[in-house]
């Protein structure tokens, strides 16, 4: 049940209560942060100008080469509520290690010369990012208690900047390194180890802590005493306030990646050259970033972000009402609209996680819940897009029903936005 911040009631214990750590060097776990979060799309992105000589290579229909893209979305969605449990068993600090590893290794497995490799790859993938999307809310709201909304901008806005860099780099990468689609993408599991070795200073200071405050607790009492509990949040699956976080995650993430598959063929449909549309996507990719730094900013400092919420989905609107009516002569304006709106909702719900939770732990659970509803959600969106385009032959249908889940984000967000807290 949602409550006000002056009504919070006495937590009962269950489980243990990740305090912050002060692990590291802040210079070093801030490094550690960023480059664990320019993982968390810039792999999904190096695929998307690819997809056409996967196609080739392994002689797959369209409908199969679009699952490349698909795949690791939904699994996306179906690992989200595995991580909070994780996270209490081994701790946030090797979950997050692990999942980077898996991550790189999946990246490999994905490139392998095999159509079964291909898909495995991308269900390893989805998985990692799930756990590493649900561990660092978690992980940024005990670290930077007083300026979570603040870090959660700025590793959105990094992971932003590492999908922006892929989608850039990858063609180049594909001559450089002479070895075709399979080097281009295999390339980026050299960034996920250099993460890992960064992030792992954290994962040894957490143990050390650990057996410090075990040897100090043993010393003074003569055995092992409990750490300092807290429940996890009731009944969090019946909470309206979960469920609107959930849908205002879920339903801008399908409206996201429905336009990153089909906005350049929207555009090239409607007369414009393939070349133009792919920069005028590119451009609003890059926007983006400015939309998910500023965002969580301004959420940060307001008390309630109804206002906010709701300023992003009318944004969505307005840019999708341009595609729809004035698709070439407005693909400019759309794309810097639509590029804030993504960028900020992106942001604006990663705070949302932070700013409605009071504890780490909370924070990974409802992270568990608005993103496994979030991407399961946000998979329909491509598949459903596409199909309703050959159904009806043209793109009106698919964004006139875009317009119309804009409104669904516009009431949750200003459920979602309330100074509330679960």
């Amino acid at each position: 049940m949602a409550v006000t911040r002056a009504q919070q009631p006495v937590v009962t214990t269950s489980f243990p209560l990740p305090v912050r750590s002060r692990l590291a060097h802040p210079a070093l776990l801030l490094t550690g942060i960023l480059l664990v979060a320019l993982n968390m799309r810039a792999c999904l992105a190096a695929v998307s100008p690819m997809v056409g000589e996967i196609q080739r290579s392994f002689g797959l229909s369209a409908t199969a080469s679009g699952l490349i893209t698909t795949v690791p979305v939904l699994f996306q969605g179906v690992g989200a509520p595995l991580t909070p449990r994780l996270t209490r068993r081994f701790g946030t600090e090797r979950v997050v290690l692990g999942a980077v590893l898996v991550l790189g290794a999946g990246v490999l497995l994905r490139v392998l010369p095999s159509v079964a490799a291909l898909y495995a790859g991308c269900v390893v993938i989805g998985v990692a990012i799930a756990v590493l999307n649900v561990s660092m809310p978690g992980l940024v709201k005990r670290e930077f208690p007083d300026r979570a909304a603040a870090m959660t901008g700025v590793y959105s806005t990094t992971m932003l900047v590492g999908a922006t860099m892929a989608a850039g780099l990858s063609v180049p990468l594909e001559h450089a390194l002479g070895g075709g689609w399979e080097a281009s993408l295999g390339a980026w599991s050299l960034l996920a180890l250099v993460a890992a070795v960064a992030w792992l200073p954290q994962v040894l200071r957490a143990r050390a802590a650990r057996d410090g405050a075990g040897a100090a607790s043993g010393a003074a009492s003569g055995a092992a005493a409990p750490a300092a509990q807290v429940r996890p949040i009731q009944g969090i699956w019946r909470s309206p306030l979960a469920w609107q976080i959930s849908l205002f995650m879920g339903i801008s993430s399908l409206l996201v990646y429905t336009l990153v598959a089909w906005m350049p063929t929207i555009l090239a449909d409607h007369g414009m050259d393939r070349g133009e549309a792919g920069l005028v996507f590119a451009f609003s990719n890059l926007v983006q970033v400015a939309g998910a730094f500023l965002v969580p900013l301004f959420a940060g400092r307001m008390t309630n972000q109804r206002a906010l919420a709701v300023s992003m989905a009318l944004l969505n609107a307005v840019g999708i009402a341009v595609l729809l009516i004035a698709p070439v002569p407005g693909a400019w304006v759309a794309a810097v609209i639509l590029g804030v709106a993504q960028g900020g909702s992106l942001g604006l719900g990663l705070a949302f996680i932070v700013l409605r939770t009071d504890s780490a732990a909370g924070a990974a659970q409802l992270g568990g819940m608005s993103q496994a509803v979030g991407y399961l959600v946000a998979a329909a969106g491509p598949v459903g897009a596409g199909a309703l385009r050959q159904a009806t032959g043209g793109w009106t249908t698919p964004l006139a029903l875009m317009l119309v889940l804009v409104s669904v984000v516009a009431v949750a967000g200003w459920g979602a936005g309330r100074d509330r807290t679960l």
